[in-house]
């Protein structure tokens, strides 16, 4: 399952046109990224890519590539989101720019976080380690790593990201207004759980470091 899943992210993101690719798969410069960061990212992302608001995802530590790709596909309209739309277009981010800020958030140190509901926290455990052979859901740790770190290029890192905005994402999945994971890895897993499996699996996500 691991691998399939693995290749099918791979092919996925190689699927992009040789022009994304190019600039999604090669480094940025971090400095470069500090201009932007304050004008636009900061408000929203944290200065340092830490997240106050739980409806804002934390972004220090994360994949460069998967940045990057994430900012493509707002532009592109792969990825639905009103405000990140807007934010990439208004401000004309090129490919460099998109880059650069993947390479300065990936460079930054996450935050650990901590779980507020621990009950809720341990059921998650469960499925993030060892997923419901019962529905069919794979271990999250198969993809994501044991400590949430992913794997960069093919699966983002998830330790410490708020559990409100995990959630969102499992159900922008589970319901099809997220449609941007490679071979439909994530619509096929959402759409196997509960809602409350996905709350425990965010819950539990959230205190990972």
């Amino acid at each position: 399952m691991k691998y399939t899943m693995a290749l099918a992210a791979l092919a996925a993101f190689t699927a992009l046109s040789p022009a994304q690719a190019e600039v999604a798969t090669t480094k940025g410069d971090p400095a470069k990224a500090q201009q932007l960061v304050t004008s636009v990212c900061a408000a929203c992302h944290g200065a340092d890519g830490n997240s106050t608001s739980p409806a804002n995802p934390n972004l220090a530590g994360q994949g460069a590539e998967y940045i990057t790709k994430q900012l493509m596909d707002f532009k592109s309209g792969a990825r639905k989101s009103p405000i990140m739309q807007g934010i990439v277009t208004s401000n004309n981010l090129t490919p460099d720019d998109m880059k650069n800020l993947g390479a300065y958030f990936s460079a930054q140190t996450p935050k650990p976080g901590s779980a507020k509901n621990k009950e809720l926290a341990l059921e998650g455990e469960k499925i993030f380690k060892g997923g419901n052979a019962g529905s069919g859901v794979p271990a999250c740790a198969a993809c994501h790593g044991p400590t949430g770190a992913g794997i960069p290029v093919q699966f983002p890192r998830l330790a410490s990201q708020h559990s409100e905005y995990v959630l969102a994402q499992l159900h922008n999945f589970w319901n099809g207004d997220r449609a941007n994971d490679g071979g439909k890895m994530m619509r096929v897993i959402a759409a196997k759980l509960t809602d409350q499996e996905m709350k425990a699996v965010a819950e539990y996500i959230s205190g990972l470091h």
